[in-house]
Protein backbone atom coordinates (compact mmCIF):
# COMPACT_ATOMS: atom_id res chain seq x y z
CA UNK A 1 0.00 0.00 0.00
CA UNK A 2 1.60 3.13 -1.21
CA UNK A 3 0.59 6.60 0.26
CA UNK A 4 0.98 9.84 -1.26
CA UNK A 5 0.85 13.24 0.80
CA UNK A 6 -0.20 15.27 -1.61
CA UNK A 7 0.83 19.13 -2.50
CA UNK A 8 -1.88 21.71 -1.18
CA UNK A 9 -3.34 23.89 -3.66
CA UNK A 10 -5.86 25.63 -2.70
CA UNK A 11 -5.92 29.48 -2.55
CA UNK A 12 -5.39 31.04 -0.10
CA UNK A 13 -3.00 28.38 0.92
CA UNK A 14 -3.22 25.34 3.61
CA UNK A 15 -0.27 24.96 5.45
CA UNK A 16 -1.68 22.11 7.04
CA UNK A 17 -0.81 18.54 6.23
CA UNK A 18 -2.46 15.13 7.33
CA UNK A 19 0.56 13.56 7.92
CA UNK A 20 3.54 14.96 9.96
CA UNK A 21 7.37 13.65 8.93
CA UNK A 22 6.79 11.43 12.87
CA UNK A 23 3.25 10.41 11.92
CA UNK A 24 4.93 8.99 9.09
CA UNK A 25 7.54 6.97 10.58
CA UNK A 26 5.06 5.70 13.18
CA UNK A 27 3.07 4.31 10.10
CA UNK A 28 5.71 2.30 8.82
CA UNK A 29 7.37 1.03 11.47
CA UNK A 30 3.40 -0.02 12.34
CA UNK A 31 2.97 -1.63 8.83
CA UNK A 32 5.74 -2.88 6.90
CA UNK A 33 3.88 -3.06 4.02
CA UNK A 34 3.23 0.72 3.91
CA UNK A 35 5.39 2.86 1.47
CA UNK A 36 4.95 7.50 1.58
CA UNK A 37 5.80 9.22 -0.75
CA UNK A 38 5.31 12.94 0.15
CA UNK A 39 4.81 15.48 -2.97
CA UNK A 40 7.28 18.58 -2.43
CA UNK A 41 5.76 21.89 -1.42
CA UNK A 42 6.98 25.27 -0.78
CA UNK A 43 4.06 26.12 1.66
CA UNK A 44 3.88 22.73 3.94
CA UNK A 45 4.46 23.70 7.35
CA UNK A 46 6.37 20.34 7.82
CA UNK A 47 9.60 21.94 5.58
CA UNK A 48 10.71 18.72 2.49
CA UNK A 49 13.87 18.76 4.27
CA UNK A 50 12.23 17.06 7.20
CA UNK A 51 10.88 14.59 5.73
CA UNK A 52 14.06 13.74 3.95
CA UNK A 53 15.11 13.64 7.27
CA UNK A 54 13.08 11.49 9.01
CA UNK A 55 13.65 8.74 5.90
CA UNK A 56 10.17 9.76 4.27
CA UNK A 57 10.89 9.96 -0.01
CA UNK A 58 9.90 13.80 -1.62
CA UNK A 59 9.08 13.03 -4.93
CA UNK A 60 6.85 14.53 -8.03
CA UNK A 61 5.12 10.47 -7.83
CA UNK A 62 1.37 10.59 -6.76
CA UNK A 63 0.33 8.97 -9.74
CA UNK A 64 3.03 5.75 -8.56
CA UNK A 65 0.51 5.78 -5.04
CA UNK A 66 -2.56 3.64 -4.25
CA UNK A 67 -3.97 6.11 -1.68
CA UNK A 68 -3.79 10.32 -1.74
CA UNK A 69 -3.95 12.20 1.47
CA UNK A 70 -4.82 16.20 1.14
CA UNK A 71 -6.44 18.42 3.27
CA UNK A 72 -8.43 20.70 1.71
CA UNK A 73 -10.26 20.44 -1.91
CA UNK A 74 -7.78 19.77 -4.57
CA UNK A 75 -8.52 21.92 -7.68
CA UNK A 76 -9.82 20.31 -10.21
CA UNK A 77 -7.02 20.35 -13.41
CA UNK A 78 -4.33 18.70 -10.45
CA UNK A 79 -7.05 15.86 -9.91
CA UNK A 80 -5.33 12.54 -10.96
CA UNK A 81 -7.91 9.89 -12.16
CA UNK A 82 -8.26 6.70 -10.88
CA UNK A 83 -7.01 7.31 -7.41
CA UNK A 84 -8.24 7.43 -4.29
CA UNK A 85 -8.64 10.40 -2.27
CA UNK A 86 -8.73 11.86 1.25
CA UNK A 87 -9.65 15.22 2.02
CA UNK A 88 -12.31 17.67 3.41
CA UNK A 89 -14.42 17.92 -0.16
CA UNK A 90 -16.85 20.56 1.40
CA UNK A 91 -19.76 18.70 -0.69
CA UNK A 92 -21.78 16.79 1.54
CA UNK A 93 -24.18 19.43 2.46
CA UNK A 94 -24.71 19.89 -1.71
CA UNK A 95 -22.32 23.44 -1.23
CA UNK A 96 -22.99 24.99 -4.80
CA UNK A 97 -19.66 25.90 -5.31
CA UNK A 98 -17.98 22.33 -5.07
CA UNK A 99 -20.96 20.82 -7.22
CA UNK A 100 -18.12 21.12 -10.17
CA UNK A 101 -15.30 19.62 -7.95
CA UNK A 102 -17.74 16.52 -7.23
CA UNK A 103 -18.89 15.96 -10.82
CA UNK A 104 -15.26 15.85 -11.94
CA UNK A 105 -14.62 13.48 -9.00
CA UNK A 106 -17.32 10.96 -11.17
CA UNK A 107 -16.04 11.88 -14.42
CA UNK A 108 -12.43 10.80 -13.51
CA UNK A 109 -13.03 7.80 -11.72
CA UNK A 110 -11.93 8.68 -8.23
CA UNK A 111 -13.02 7.07 -4.81
CA UNK A 112 -13.34 10.13 -2.71
CA UNK A 113 -13.31 10.27 1.22
CA UNK A 114 -13.95 12.96 2.79
CA UNK A 115 -12.60 13.51 6.45
CA UNK A 116 -15.74 14.76 7.57
CA UNK A 117 -18.01 11.66 7.00
CA UNK A 118 -15.11 9.03 8.67
CA UNK A 119 -16.93 7.84 11.32
CA UNK A 120 -17.58 5.05 13.92
CA UNK A 121 -20.62 2.40 13.62
CA UNK A 122 -22.24 4.86 15.83
CA UNK A 123 -21.73 7.96 13.63
CA UNK A 124 -19.16 9.53 15.72
CA UNK A 125 -16.27 11.58 13.86
CA UNK A 126 -12.83 9.98 14.20
CA UNK A 127 -10.93 12.88 12.49
CA UNK A 128 -11.18 16.23 12.52
CA UNK A 129 -9.45 19.64 13.56
CA UNK A 130 -12.03 21.10 15.71
CA UNK A 131 -10.00 21.03 18.97
CA UNK A 132 -7.77 23.71 16.89
CA UNK A 133 -10.41 25.53 15.93
CA UNK A 134 -11.84 26.30 19.36
CA UNK A 135 -7.80 27.17 20.65
CA UNK A 136 -7.43 29.37 17.77
CA UNK A 137 -10.72 31.09 18.35
CA UNK A 138 -11.15 31.39 21.85
CA UNK A 139 -7.52 33.47 21.45
CA UNK A 140 -8.78 35.34 18.63
CA UNK A 141 -11.45 36.00 20.49
CA UNK A 142 -9.51 37.95 23.45
CA UNK A 143 -7.63 39.37 20.45
CA UNK A 144 -10.60 40.95 18.70
CA UNK A 145 -11.97 42.04 22.27
CA UNK A 146 -8.36 44.06 23.02
CA UNK A 147 -8.80 45.66 19.33
CA UNK A 148 -12.66 46.15 19.90
CA UNK A 149 -12.24 48.04 23.51
CA UNK A 150 -9.05 49.49 22.79
CA UNK A 151 -7.35 48.19 26.20
CA UNK A 152 -4.51 46.06 24.61
CA UNK A 153 -3.33 44.51 21.49
CA UNK A 154 -2.13 41.11 20.96
CA UNK A 155 -0.32 39.45 17.92
CA UNK A 156 -1.84 37.28 15.15
CA UNK A 157 -2.04 33.34 16.03
CA UNK A 158 -0.66 32.88 12.78
CA UNK A 159 2.65 34.89 14.13
CA UNK A 160 2.60 32.35 16.88
CA UNK A 161 4.61 29.01 16.92
CA UNK A 162 1.86 26.95 18.71
CA UNK A 163 -0.67 26.69 21.33
CA UNK A 164 1.54 27.28 24.41
CA UNK A 165 2.54 30.80 23.21
CA UNK A 166 -1.11 31.65 22.38
CA UNK A 167 -1.47 30.82 26.19
CA UNK A 168 1.14 32.52 27.01
CA UNK A 169 -0.11 35.83 25.46
CA UNK A 170 -3.65 35.66 27.21
CA UNK A 171 -1.90 34.71 30.42
CA UNK A 172 -0.01 38.13 30.59
CA UNK A 173 -3.37 40.18 29.84
CA UNK A 174 -4.78 42.63 32.48
CA UNK A 175 -8.69 41.89 31.90
CA UNK A 176 -11.36 44.04 33.59
CA UNK A 177 -14.04 41.93 35.41
CA UNK A 178 -15.92 41.19 32.01
CA UNK A 179 -17.84 38.15 31.78
CA UNK A 180 -17.05 34.96 28.78
CA UNK A 181 -19.37 33.15 27.64
CA UNK A 182 -18.57 29.86 25.84
CA UNK A 183 -21.57 27.47 24.32
CA UNK A 184 -20.96 23.70 23.23
CA UNK A 185 -19.02 21.17 25.06
CA UNK A 186 -17.59 18.98 21.62
CA UNK A 187 -14.15 18.65 20.38
CA UNK A 188 -14.37 22.81 19.63
CA UNK A 189 -15.71 23.89 22.83
CA UNK A 190 -13.19 22.17 24.91
CA UNK A 191 -10.57 23.28 23.12
CA UNK A 192 -11.62 26.97 23.58
CA UNK A 193 -11.82 26.06 27.66
CA UNK A 194 -8.37 24.57 27.06
CA UNK A 195 -6.98 28.36 26.46
CA UNK A 196 -8.96 29.57 29.26
CA UNK A 197 -8.00 27.51 31.84
CA UNK A 198 -4.61 27.71 30.68
CA UNK A 199 -4.66 31.89 31.40
CA UNK A 200 -6.15 30.90 34.42
CA UNK A 201 -9.32 32.32 33.70
CA UNK A 202 -11.70 31.67 36.77
CA UNK A 203 -14.54 29.53 35.59
CA UNK A 204 -18.24 29.90 37.34
CA UNK A 205 -21.20 28.22 37.52
CA UNK A 206 -25.00 29.01 35.37
CA UNK A 207 -26.03 30.76 38.82
CA UNK A 208 -23.65 32.91 39.55
CA UNK A 209 -22.81 34.18 36.14
CA UNK A 210 -26.17 35.51 35.93
CA UNK A 211 -26.47 37.12 39.48
CA UNK A 212 -23.41 37.78 40.59
CA UNK A 213 -21.09 40.46 40.02
CA UNK A 214 -17.06 39.56 40.18
CA UNK A 215 -14.05 41.38 40.97
CA UNK A 216 -11.80 39.27 37.91
CA UNK A 217 -12.96 38.07 34.71
CA UNK A 218 -14.66 34.76 34.68
CA UNK A 219 -16.10 32.47 32.08
CA UNK A 220 -18.97 29.98 32.29
CA UNK A 221 -19.28 26.97 29.49
CA UNK A 222 -22.63 26.22 29.22
CA UNK A 223 -24.75 23.71 26.50
CA UNK A 224 -27.86 23.33 24.88
CA UNK A 225 -30.09 22.20 27.95
CA UNK A 226 -29.11 25.47 29.36
CA UNK A 227 -29.81 27.75 26.34
CA UNK A 228 -33.07 26.04 25.46
CA UNK A 229 -36.35 25.57 27.13
CA UNK A 230 -38.93 23.27 25.71
CA UNK A 231 -41.83 25.43 24.17
CA UNK A 232 -44.88 23.90 26.28
CA UNK A 233 -42.81 24.63 29.16
CA UNK A 234 -42.09 20.89 30.32
CA UNK A 235 -39.19 19.72 31.66
CA UNK A 236 -36.87 19.07 28.36
CA UNK A 237 -33.26 17.59 28.43
CA UNK A 238 -30.15 16.98 25.72
CA UNK A 239 -31.55 13.66 24.20
CA UNK A 240 -34.75 15.25 23.89
CA UNK A 241 -33.61 18.54 22.14
CA UNK A 242 -31.70 16.53 19.61
CA UNK A 243 -34.52 14.42 18.52
CA UNK A 244 -36.83 17.36 18.79
CA UNK A 245 -35.56 20.49 18.13
CA UNK A 246 -38.36 21.90 16.70
CA UNK A 247 -40.31 21.61 20.02
CA UNK A 248 -37.33 23.97 21.94
CA UNK A 249 -37.39 28.17 22.03
CA UNK A 250 -33.95 29.51 22.74
CA UNK A 251 -33.16 30.66 26.45
CA UNK A 252 -29.67 32.57 25.32
CA UNK A 253 -30.97 36.44 26.22
CA UNK A 254 -30.56 36.07 29.89
CA UNK A 255 -26.74 34.96 29.03
CA UNK A 256 -27.12 38.05 26.21
CA UNK A 257 -28.17 40.64 29.05
CA UNK A 258 -24.87 39.95 31.48
CA UNK A 259 -21.98 38.57 28.72
CA UNK A 260 -19.00 40.79 27.77
CA UNK A 261 -17.09 38.30 25.21
CA UNK A 262 -19.38 35.28 23.19
CA UNK A 263 -17.50 32.52 22.10
CA UNK A 264 -19.83 30.45 19.94
CA UNK A 265 -18.18 26.78 20.03
CA UNK A 266 -21.82 25.14 19.38
CA UNK A 267 -22.93 22.63 17.03
CA UNK A 268 -26.26 24.00 15.40
CA UNK A 269 -28.38 21.19 13.65
CA UNK A 270 -31.11 22.10 11.32
CA UNK A 271 -34.89 23.42 12.92
CA UNK A 272 -33.22 24.07 16.40
CA UNK A 273 -33.84 27.55 17.42
CA UNK A 274 -31.15 30.35 16.99
CA UNK A 275 -29.56 31.54 19.93
CA UNK A 276 -30.19 34.68 19.26
CA UNK A 277 -31.96 36.62 16.67
CA UNK A 278 -31.50 40.22 14.74
CA UNK A 279 -34.54 41.22 16.93
CA UNK A 280 -32.71 40.12 20.05
CA UNK A 281 -29.67 42.07 19.13
CA UNK A 282 -31.62 44.92 19.17
CA UNK A 283 -32.72 44.96 22.89
CA UNK A 284 -31.32 47.84 24.89
CA UNK A 285 -30.00 45.49 27.41
CA UNK A 286 -28.80 43.00 24.83
CA UNK A 287 -25.18 43.31 26.06
CA UNK A 288 -22.73 41.18 24.22
CA UNK A 289 -20.19 43.60 22.20
CA UNK A 290 -17.62 40.77 21.27
CA UNK A 291 -18.38 37.74 19.61
CA UNK A 292 -16.10 34.92 18.54
CA UNK A 293 -18.05 32.49 16.21
CA UNK A 294 -16.05 29.61 16.42
CA UNK A 295 -18.85 27.72 14.94
CA UNK A 296 -19.18 30.41 12.11
CA UNK A 297 -22.93 29.28 10.93
CA UNK A 298 -23.47 32.30 8.36
CA UNK A 299 -27.23 33.92 8.25
CA UNK A 300 -27.99 31.49 11.30
CA UNK A 301 -28.21 30.77 15.04
CA UNK A 302 -25.82 33.79 15.87
CA UNK A 303 -27.60 36.48 14.36
CA UNK A 304 -24.68 38.89 14.03
CA UNK A 305 -22.59 36.29 11.95
CA UNK A 306 -23.27 37.88 8.92
CA UNK A 307 -20.53 36.28 6.64
CA UNK A 308 -16.92 34.37 7.26
CA UNK A 309 -14.45 36.46 7.39
CA UNK A 310 -10.68 35.56 6.62
CA UNK A 311 -7.64 35.00 8.40
CA UNK A 312 -5.71 38.21 6.78
CA UNK A 313 -8.87 40.54 7.87
CA UNK A 314 -10.58 38.32 10.68
CA UNK A 315 -12.70 41.25 12.52
CA UNK A 316 -16.09 43.06 11.34
CA UNK A 317 -18.78 44.75 12.64
CA UNK A 318 -22.44 44.15 13.02
CA UNK A 319 -24.90 47.30 13.58
CA UNK A 320 -27.81 45.49 15.16
CA UNK A 321 -30.30 48.30 14.52
CA UNK A 322 -29.34 48.61 11.35
CA UNK A 323 -28.65 44.96 10.41
CA UNK A 324 -25.74 45.62 8.08
CA UNK A 325 -22.19 45.20 8.18
CA UNK A 326 -19.78 48.53 9.67
CA UNK A 327 -16.43 48.65 10.51
CA UNK A 328 -15.61 46.67 14.24
CA UNK A 329 -14.79 49.87 16.15
CA UNK A 330 -18.06 51.45 15.24
CA UNK A 331 -19.39 52.50 18.47
CA UNK A 332 -22.65 50.77 18.22
CA UNK A 333 -20.61 47.79 16.42
CA UNK A 334 -20.85 44.07 18.14
CA UNK A 335 -17.54 43.28 16.83
CA UNK A 336 -17.68 39.71 15.15
CA UNK A 337 -14.76 37.36 14.67
CA UNK A 338 -15.98 34.70 12.45
CA UNK A 339 -12.80 32.87 10.73
CA UNK A 340 -14.06 29.61 9.17
CA UNK A 341 -10.53 27.84 8.64
CA UNK A 342 -9.24 28.37 12.36
CA UNK A 343 -7.04 25.61 12.53
CA UNK A 344 -4.89 26.92 9.69
CA UNK A 345 -3.66 29.36 11.79
CA UNK A 346 -1.82 27.04 14.18
CA UNK A 347 -0.51 23.98 11.22
CA UNK A 348 1.98 22.42 12.96
CA UNK A 349 -0.36 21.68 16.46
CA UNK A 350 -3.31 20.53 14.35
CA UNK A 351 -1.64 18.41 11.78
CA UNK A 352 -0.14 17.13 14.96
CA UNK A 353 -3.32 16.03 16.62
CA UNK A 354 -4.99 15.62 13.20
CA UNK A 355 -2.24 13.19 12.10
CA UNK A 356 -2.39 11.08 15.41
CA UNK A 357 -5.87 10.45 15.17
CA UNK A 358 -5.68 9.19 11.47
CA UNK A 359 -3.34 6.83 12.19
CA UNK A 360 -5.62 5.92 15.25
CA UNK A 361 -8.78 5.40 13.24
CA UNK A 362 -8.13 5.32 9.89
CA UNK A 363 -4.63 3.56 8.57
CA UNK A 364 -5.38 0.62 10.44
CA UNK A 365 -8.55 0.04 7.92
CA UNK A 366 -5.94 -0.29 5.23
CA UNK A 367 -4.43 -3.37 6.50
CA UNK A 368 -7.23 -5.15 8.08
CA UNK A 369 -9.72 -5.37 5.51
CA UNK A 370 -11.72 -2.36 6.70
CA UNK A 371 -12.87 -4.16 9.84
CA UNK A 372 -14.48 -1.58 11.19
CA UNK A 373 -16.32 -0.44 7.90
CA UNK A 374 -14.31 3.23 8.40
CA UNK A 375 -13.58 3.11 4.71
CA UNK A 376 -16.68 2.07 3.67
CA UNK A 377 -18.58 4.52 5.80
CA UNK A 378 -16.53 7.65 4.70
CA UNK A 379 -16.06 6.39 0.89
CA UNK A 380 -18.40 8.68 -0.81
CA UNK A 381 -17.97 8.11 -4.66
CA UNK A 382 -17.14 4.36 -6.32
CA UNK A 383 -16.44 3.29 -10.08
CA UNK A 384 -17.80 6.73 -11.31
CA UNK A 385 -21.08 6.43 -8.99
CA UNK A 386 -22.20 8.08 -5.99
CA UNK A 387 -22.06 5.11 -3.30
CA UNK A 388 -25.58 4.31 -2.00
CA UNK A 389 -24.69 6.16 1.57
CA UNK A 390 -24.41 9.32 -0.63
CA UNK A 391 -27.03 8.43 -3.11
CA UNK A 392 -28.76 12.12 -1.77
CA UNK A 393 -26.39 14.05 -3.59
CA UNK A 394 -27.60 12.79 -7.24
CA UNK A 395 -29.65 15.47 -7.55
CA UNK A 396 -26.83 18.03 -6.64
CA UNK A 397 -24.04 16.42 -9.52
CA UNK A 398 -27.07 16.54 -11.81
CA UNK A 399 -27.31 20.26 -11.32
CA UNK A 400 -25.35 22.69 -13.52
Amino acid sequence: MKFGIIRERKTPPDRRVVLSPKACQKVLETYPAAEIVAEPSPIRVFKDEEYREAGIEVASKMEECDVLFGVKEVPIDALIPDKKYFFFSHTIKKQPYNRKLLQAILKKNIELYDHEVITDRKGIRLVAFGRYAGIVGAYNGFRAYGLKSDLYQLPKASELADQQALIGQLSALQLPNIKVLLTGKGRVGNGAREMLEGMGLTEVGVDAYLNETFDEAVYCQIDVDEYNLRKDSTPGNMHDFFDHPGDYRSNFMRFARVTDLYMACHFYAAGAPYLYTRQDAKQPDFNIRVVADISCDVDGPVASTLRASTIADPIYGYHAQNETEVGFKDPDAIAVMAVDNLPAELPRDASRGFGATFIQSVIPAFFNDDADGVLQRARMTQHGRLTERYAYLQDYVDEG
